[in-house]
């Protein structure tokens, strides 16, 4: 099975390397290149083997996302040379993620369970169920931690520590909420419910733009709409499309990323079945089948793109080349 674990280019004119959890990133002054690798994390663990398409396929609903989006809001993306390639500027993030919910689900509903009617100091009504539609779609922040987890955090304690201006988080929250409307129109055209998804944003020579992915099953979670009503009434779980499939496999092989754990093991029949899957999210998000590929020429492909866009960005003078 073909799979991009990892990248080792190197380019005239590079100034930087650094490699995430699933990305690799290469920098060019105030102009970066992010390679989507095939590589999965679930609980802040990079799990060991690499998961085939898995790469394109997020970077390529994001390249989607974006574009059809960039009259609303700006973004940091230059080009998409390639489908597991984005050309964009190096922004300085905010930091923090601005997550927003239209539906009581996930890390939102167990808080709620647990008793809590005030969220990132959003008040919530009495009587709601798992999975029910807001009132309206609400902002709830979290900090974004270099080391560890991210912590659920208030507009008011945002304000009050100085994280973000009152001005420029004013930004956010116009931009935020644009975002998700869009989302939710695009979304409900594919026969989805766009549930909650998070956006970041950084600056660039002052200007606010919308950095990292967007609306991809990895940073969003989705409902079908089909049946949705009639789940809800009956109490049924509602038909999920998001990355929740792998963190459920792992949580029941006995691995929630906690101190002592291991990894089950990734078998070859794992791998195709969570590569298989992800095609399936593409088709359903994207409403058309995953292009094929020569997995041969992977590798080679990506680096050319990259070489070729930073040459026509004379980001490599003569002498480099």
């Amino acid at each position: 099975m073909h799979a991009i674990k990892e990248t080792k280019f190197k380019f005239p004119g590079q100034t930087g390397f650094y490699s995430g959890k699933v990305r690799d990133v290469y920098y060019f002054d105030t102009v970066m290149a992010i390679v989507a690798t095939d590589r999965i994390s679930a609980f802040d663990v990079i799990l060991p083997e690499a998961i085939p398409d898995k790469g394109r396929i997020l970077n390529q609903i994001a390249a989607f996302n974006l574009a059809v989006t960039r009259n609303l809001v700006p973004n940091w993306v230059l080009s998409t040379p390639d489908p597991n390639v984005t050309i964009g500027l190096k922004c300085e993030p905010f930091a923090v993620e601005m997550v927003v919910r239209g539906y009581l689900a996930g890390h939102a509903w167990r808080e709620y369970r647990s008793g809590k009617r005030m969220i990132c100091g959003v008040p919530l009504p009495e009587g709601l169920k798992e999975n029910d539609k807001l009132p309206h779609p609400i902002i709830t922040p979290t900090t974004k931690a270099s080391v560890g987890h991210d912590e659920d955090i208030s507009r008011e304690e945002i304000l009050k520590k100085n994280i973000v201006s009152e001005s420029d988080y004013k930004v956010l929250e116009d931009y935020t909420y644009a975002l998700f409307k869009k989302g939710t129109d695009l979304a409900s055209e594919q026969g989805l419910i766009l549930v909650d998804t998070k956006y970041e944003f950084g600056k660039h020579h002052g200007k606010i733009y919308l950095i990292d992915e967007v609306h991809t099953p990895d940073s969003s979670r989705y409902f079908y709409i089909e049946g949705y009503e009639e789940r809800q009434k009956t109490g049924e779980p509602q038909k999920q499309l998001s990355k929740e499939f792998v963190r459920q496999w792992l949580i029941e092989n006995g691995f929630q990323g906690k101190e002592g754990q291991q990894v089950p093991k990734m078998t070859n029949e794992i791998v195709a079945s969570i590569s298989a899957r992800y095609k399936e999210l593409y088709t359903q998000v994207r409403g058309e089948s995953l292009p094929p590929v020569d997995y041969n020429t992977i590798l080679p492909r990506i680096e050319k793109s990259i070489l070729n866009s930073i040459k026509s960005l004379n980001l490599v003078t003569s002498k480099n080349d």
